[in-house]
């Protein structure tokens, strides 16, 4: 009995006195990078949104078969899949390994007739973390074959934060 008053007292003064907790340095690292293979940018033009939209909305079409790839590359085998005045849906079929990669641009209508996008591309494979730039490429490339890139205004703003592996991204 006596044992256990004993305890009881040691517990009580334990909890009865002030503790303080400095604070433990971090051990573990952040990931540098999404936990899935994706990718987010931010595109802005000085073009208005509907512009845009017919432009990518085209180049997806145009690109819609395996003939844009007969001498390499990844410039085919897009579809659009819905297209509406605020967002336009497709998705990707990358030649290699015939994975499909979904992308979406949504059109965030600007002031005076500009046009910032949030365009984001994602793999359909569930498990899959790395993509060396594949999800980044989905969406460079359509900006690229579209011309939007040569047109005022245009800015592309992404890191490999939340695009995985963009800033090592081959777009063929």
């Amino acid at each position: 009995m006596l044992r256990y008053i004993l305890i009881a007292v040691a517990f009580h003064a334990v909890i009865s006195v002030p503790v303080t907790v400095e604070p433990v340095m971090e051990t573990t690292t952040k990931l540098e990078r999404p936990w899935h293979a994706q990718c987010s940018i931010k595109y802005f033009w000085n073009l208005n949104c509907t512009t845009v939209n017919d432009r990518l909305a085209t180049q997806m079409h145009e690109w819609g078969g395996a003939g844009g790839c007969a001498e390499g590359g990844e410039k085919c085998m897009y579809m659009v899949t819905y297209n509406d005045e605020f967002m336009l849906t497709g998705t990707h079929m990358t030649l290699t390994d015939q994975s499909t990669d979904t992308l979406r641009f949504t059109f965030e209508i600007g002031v005076d007739d500009t046009c910032p996008v949030a365009a984001f591309s994602r793999s359909d494979i569930w498990w899959e973390m790395v993509d060396n730039g594949t999800n980044y490429c989905n969406l460079h490339n359509i900006i690229i074959g579209a011309g939007l890139d040569e047109e005022p205004g245009y800015t592309e703003s992404t890191s490999d934060s939340v695009c995985t592996q963009y800033s090592t991204a081959v777009c063929e």
